[in-house]
């Protein structure tokens, strides 16, 4: 019998190239599916750099907590392909089936008819398709790359644009400037749609408008259209209709404040009935894994020192790095521990510049290879660049090998142990730790 990675196996043949950025081949598929991008429910589509997933995973917890049934489609995932479609359902979105996500993608192979075709292609027309046939109320739609030319974006009039914060990442394919990037991800805003914007920097923000402009699209701005700030650990948020005093969100952090923010302001521009009764109960109940996320139990957790605490973060770029290394120092003042930094990352990243950030702040620095990683930094390359900066570091053949060498240290009090930079590392980590995203 054929299973869900023997068909995922054979789609990685269709297209030598992982990533390809055109919307031909979407187009071709989408029309042998009968169109199943003009049968979804409403749509609200999310781009940017960084933020996407944690702002989409607020959406979602207040939509649901407001009896609304969501579709989410997101990327990558963390250990199970099946991650990236939640279908809705009573009581909350599942994700989906093996077997329906099998039969699904087979069906847009077979349509697909042999021709050129990239896995994440097929898998966004796979997941249209998937969502076209199971009623909702709105799909939260997350952009893979970039945004102009992503494979999501085929859907000619959502019900909003948002896009969070830009900054630099995936160079070889977005370019190499802020204003470029920009441009990539400005690319979602459709005619005559409202968009929701994050907090950009000034470049970022003049091409957004400028976009804006040309496609006579709303534009509500961080900052200008609406506030969002942290007051005594709440979120404030104040807007033309009003202001809001909510819980602090779940997901721990001063930049998932931000992400917040953007997550109440889009549902409130989307005109979608939500009360207020639902936002505070969406913000504490959100969860995102693998972004500061605390590990508790598990089979790496037994190996730690005991009374250590373990953080698993699979922020990858300089933006990302400063952000954990923010929400680390603010823990570290309410209850200090010395830190201790597991890092594998992807050679296509600024790993000095995700590194710098921690410098001053860590102790000391084990690297690991990301497995099952082609592009993996060497751990040696890693442990070389960070003692460079100022983080003691060496290298180990794996996460394991590396706790059982911080388990080794003489520490007065137990350490707090990062394991970060790379989403690829933070999903073996929580398939080693027997901890699965659901």
């Amino acid at each position: 019998m054929t299973t869900l990675d023997d068909t995922l196996t054979r789609l990685l043949a269709l297209h030598p190239r992982l990533i390809d950025l055109s919307l031909d081949r979407m187009w071709r598929l989408l029309a042998r599916l009968d169109h199943p991008e003009r049968k979804l429910p409403p749509v609200i589509q999310v781009a940017g750099t960084n933020g996407k997933g944690s702002t989409i995973a607020f959406m979602r917890s207040i939509l649901e907590a407001a009896g609304q049934h969501v579709h989410v489609y997101t990327s990558p995932h963390l250990v199970r392909f099946n991650e990236r479609f939640r279908i809705a359902a009573e009581g909350g979105g599942q994700l989906v089936g093996d077997d329906e996500l099998r039969a699904t993608l087979e069906e847009c192979e077979r349509l697909n008819a042999g021709e050129p075709i990239t896995v994440f292609e097929i898998t966004t027309a796979a997941g249209m398709l998937l969502f076209s046939r199971h009623p909702a109320d709105v799909l939260l739609l997350e952009v893979g790359l970039g945004g102009r030319l992503d494979a999501t974006n085929v859907v000619d009039a959502p019900l909003l644009s948002v896009i969070t914060p830009v900054s630099l990442d995936h160079a070889d394919y977005l370019g190499d400037s802020i204003e470029s990037v920009a441009t990539e991800k400005a690319g979602i805003i459709k005619r005559g749609v409202r968009a929701v914007i994050g907090p950009q920097m000034p470049e970022a923000l003049s091409i957004i408008e400028r976009t804006a402009q040309r496609m006579r699209a709303p534009l509500l701005v961080a900052g200008e259209h609406w506030n969002a700030s942290e007051e005594h650990r709440r979120l404030v948020y104040q807007d033309d209709n009003g202001l809001l005093d909510l819980p602090g969100p779940k997901l721990p952090g001063r930049h998932q404040f931000v992400n917040a923010g953007v997550a109440v302001a889009a549902l409130r521009a989307s005109g979608l009935r939500i009360s207020v009764e639902a936002y505070d109960a969406g913000l504490v109940k959100a969860e995102w894994p693998a972004r500061m996320q605390r590990l508790t139990h598990g089979h790496l957790v037994t190996l730690a020192p005991a009374g250590s605490e373990i953080w698993l973060d699979g922020g990858h770029n300089p933006d990302g790095g400063r952000a954990v290394a923010v929400s680390l120092a603010d823990i570290e003042e309410r209850a200090p521990k010395p830190l201790v930094m597991i890092v594998g990352m992807l050679g296509t990243k600024d790993f000095e510049g995700y590194l710098r950030h921690f410098s001053g702040l860590a102790l000391c620095l084990y690297a690991v290879p990301v497995p099952h990683a082609e592009r993996s930094l060497p751990p040696e390359q890693i442990a070389e660049t960070a003692s460079k900066i100022g983080i003691p570091s060496e290298s180990a053949i794996d996460v394991e090998a590396a706790l059982a060498a911080i388990k080794a240290l003489s520490f007065d009090t137990p350490p707090r142990i990062l394991i970060g930079g790379s989403l690829y590392l933070a999903g073996d980590v929580l398939a080693r730790n027997e901890t699965l995203p659901v």
